[in-house]
Parts: C-alpha cells; structure tokens; sequence
C-alpha cells in the first residue's frame, strides 16, 4: 500500500492563554517508568467542517490555547535537579500545533469496510517520530497535528506518556473539543487535580541509563495493525459463556443481558455514552463482559501463534488505581494512576480448558487489584526503581492498554461526533492491544490488535474468535 504522503503545511507554537501558577510537579512512581516509553498517539478522525479549513486551524489554535490554561503542565518542560528527582516545569514553554495535508486520501480510503488493516496513513498523522517520554527535557510534552483529508479531517494528539495515562489524556482531549465547540466555563469538563500528595509522591529515585532511556523493543519488527469490532450482542454471547451454568452462574441470555457490560451505566444520566461500573446482582463473583472478550483473544492469539503447551503466556492489563485506593483519588487527578495486572498461564491449559479458565484468572486477578495491592506494588517499586518493561520478551506475552472506558467519541469540534479513533505508530509491538469504545455505544468494544504478521493470519482464521467479530457501525 503506497504511502499517504502527507505534506506538512505550517507548525507553530502555542502557548496557554494564562500564565501558569501551578508549581512543579513531581514525576510520581506511575509517571517515571513510562519514561522510556514513547508519547501516547491517540486521535479523532472527524468529517470535513461545514467552514474553511482555514478557519478550523483558526479556530484549533485558539481553543488549544485555552485549553493549555486548564492544563498548564503540558505546556511546561521536564527538569531533573541535583538529587535526580525529575519534575513537569510548568513555564508555559508551550506545545506545537502542526497543519498538515493529505488531500489525496477520502474518508472511504482510509476506513472503508473493505479495509482489513488499519491504513498506513494514521502513523504520519501525529507529530513526532517516537521519542521516549524522557525526551521531555528538551522537547514539548504534548503536540497537536491537524491534517485535511479530501473529505475529512483528522485531529491528532502527541503527548508524553511520563505526564499522562489515558485518563488524564482524553480529559485534555475532552476538554479541547468542548472549547472549540464554544463550551462556556459550565460546559467544560472539569478541571484536573495536579496534587502530588498521594500515594504515588515518593522519595525513590529512578536511576536513569547513560545517554537516557531507551524503548524495551524492536520498533520496526514487521507487524500487522487491525481493527476488531465487537458489538452489544456479541459481547453478551461472550459474556454468557464465561459466566455458565456449569460454574452456578445463570446461563439464561434473557438474564445476562440485564447485567451485560459489567453493568454499565450512562453517567449522570446525560446520554453521552460515558459508561461507568455499577453493582449488579452478581457483584464481584461476576465475570465482566471485558474480561470475557479478553479471554477469547488470549485464547485465540495463543493458539495463532502455535505455542508449545508447556510454554507460560502472560496476559497484562492496564488498570486505573485512582478509584482502587482508600481514600480514592480525585478521579481527574492529573498524571499516571496505573499499574500492570500480569495473569499467567501455560499455553496447554489456556487452549485446553474452556474460555471461562482464562477469564476467571482475568476477573480474580483484576477483583484482587485492591488499596492493599496497589500499595504493595508501589513500595516494590521503590525498593527497586526501574523503567516499565514495554514488549513482546518470550514470544507469548500480550499486552492490553487503554479502555472502551475512556470518552473518545465524546470529542465533538462543532460539527458533529468522530466517526473513527485511531492511534499512531508509538508503542507498537507484536502482542500490543489497545481497547476503545465502539461507535455505536450501547457497550460496543474495538480491539485494535497489533500482531507478527503470522500470527494476524491465524487469529483471522480462528473461528472461535470470528463468530464474534462484526461488522463496524456505518460511519454516515
């Protein structure tokens, strides 16, 4: 597939509206490991403004500018002082704004149901080409890229994975949509918590290698990047078969369907499909609808990549701590609140035993993730201070980030709701799995599943995995 040919057409700086008066932050126990990953690639592709381009780069420039004034860290610069502890400047620096184009491409070009692979056109869409968060120091903490499609337009953001997870990222995204549409101060999301007197504020010191961190990977091992849809109904098959009968769980669709998606509810009853967990009969006994379609991918990827029955696979899932400490976190604390959940398993009893083995391990692993875990996870870090350990080392590791959770398609610029979320080429390896909402809400998954080419072919020739596959909601 020929490239995209994207042809950058201006950049500038942008600096907050408002001189910053939030003092320097220091990197947490959550925020330093990340250093040696690459920026988070996260973006929106939207249909063509109802206006001039031009006056949409007008218009984002502004809006990135107030934006900044809620968010002044990422307009900042890291900084190490002469103890090695490291901390997000907030000097209003500024971050950079790129207009680009690619006017060659349509929308049915590059997301037409036709398309297998996600088009390679996304990985020149945002700026930067893979520095490590530790190139904060001299770089900006965040950057956004604008590119104009023929019929189209795509909102890119670049930011430094040591300065937010994916809360704190689609909180500033979130934010800056509602400013261009012309939010007032009520309209606005909230405004995040920079406090550092939590858990995560600690006195260890991340030693840091000659030269400065590097990526745990290989970056440009051959991979192939799909997009899996999940719809409500699928899910809820998956859902009712982790949850059967045989285990003293009710296997009647009719009542697993008044719980599907762990139970999910709107948020405040707004209808924005925000989805958030609510108590359900089953309580924590319940298998969820995510760790079951999990479950079926660690199944399906596992045998797809024809492992010896012998061999240990390693399933880690990303989970927000915030709400998991006593006392919660501010749910807008700004920065890193995540840690890894590794669930182990031998390649034998994965594809040997029923889908719900897998999910149980999953679901007791996730419901174990308690304020004591998160704390005994903290102090082990502090005893031994490194860098998060990003890859695919033994060939049958998977890695799943990001949450359907997350309010993507609660970006509207004005015009009307995205029709597609896609990332760059950041963080990319054989096992790399992001998982974001589905368009058609309404408890809807994609899987953006990032595999050796090998093995794509043979998750796409599982049926076990397929019958659950659907088509994507149209995008008209």
């Amino acid at each position: 597939m020929p490239s995209s040919s994207t042809t950058i057409i201006s950049k500038f700086t942008i600096y907050p509206d408002q001189k910053s008066t939030v003092k320097p932050l220091k990197l947490s126990v959550s925020d330093l490991p990340m250093l040696s990953c690459h920026y988070i690639q996260k973006g929106v592709l939207l249909s063509a403004p109802p206006y001039p381009f031009d006056d949409l780069v007008l218009t984002l420039k502004d809006s990135l500018s107030l934006a900044l004034s809620h968010f002044p860290a990422l307009a900042g610069r890291f900084t190490t002082d002469s103890d090695g502890y490291i901390y997000i400047t907030c000097n209003d620096a500024g971050v950079d704004f790129i207009h680009a184009k690619a006017k060659h491409l349509t929308l049915n070009a590059v997301v037409s149901p036709g398309l297998v692979d996600v088009h390679p056109c996304f990985k020149e869409f945002f700026a930067y080409d893979m520095p490590v968060s530790y190139s904060g120091h001299h770089i900006p903490l965040a950057a956004v890229q604008v590119t104009e499609l023929a019929d189209a337009v795509f909102v890119g953001c670049t930011v430094n994975h040591a300065v937010t997870d994916g809360t704190s990222f689609w909180h500033f995204f979130n934010t800056f949509a509602a400013v261009a549409k012309g939010g007032g101060a009520r309209k606005l999301p909230k405004s995040p918590d920079f406090t550092r007197n939590t858990v995560f504020n600690s006195a260890a010191v991340l030693p840091i290698p000659a030269g400065g961190p590097a990526v745990t990977f290989d970056a440009d091992e051959p991979l192939r990047e799909r997009v899996f849809h999940f719809s409500r109904e699928s899910i809820l098959k998956l859902k009712q078969k982790a949850n059967s009968s045989s285990n003293g769980f009710p296997d009647s669709a009719e009542v697993i369907a008044k719980n599907v998606n762990d139970g999910w509810k709107t948020v405040n009853g707004n209808g924005n499909g925000r989805v958030a967990p609510m108590a359900n009969g089953n309580g924590r006994n319940e298998i969820s609808s995510f760790q079951s379609l999990s479950a079926q991918l660690w199944r399906s990827v596992t045998r797809a990549r024809k492992l010896d029955a012998a061999k240990t696979s390693t399933f880690r899932m990303a989970v927000n701590c915030r709400h998991r400490l006593e006392p919660k976190m501010d749910p807008f604390y700004f920065g890193n609140a995540i840690q890894s959940i590794p669930t182990v398993a031998s390649a034998g009893d994965i594809l040997s035993r029923d889908l719900r083995f897998c999910a149980d391990l999953l679901h007791q692993n996730v419901v174990a993730h308690d304020d004591a875990t998160v704390r005994c996870g903290i102090e082990g870090w502090e005893k031994a201070p490194r860098l998060f350990p990003l890859g695919n080392f033994d060939g049958a590791m998977i890695t799943m980030g990001s949450s359907p959770r997350f309010p993507m398609y609660d970006n509207d610029f004005g015009w009307g709701r995205p029709l597609a979320i896609r990332s760059g080429k950041a963080n990319k390896f054989d096992g790399k799995i992001s998982a974001f909402p589905g368009r058609d809400g309404n408890g809807s998954v994609d899987l953006e599943v990032v595999l050796a080419p090998e093995t794509m072919a043979g998750l796409e020739n599982d049926m076990e995995f397929m019958q659950y596959v659907t088509e994507s909601v149209c995008l008209a």
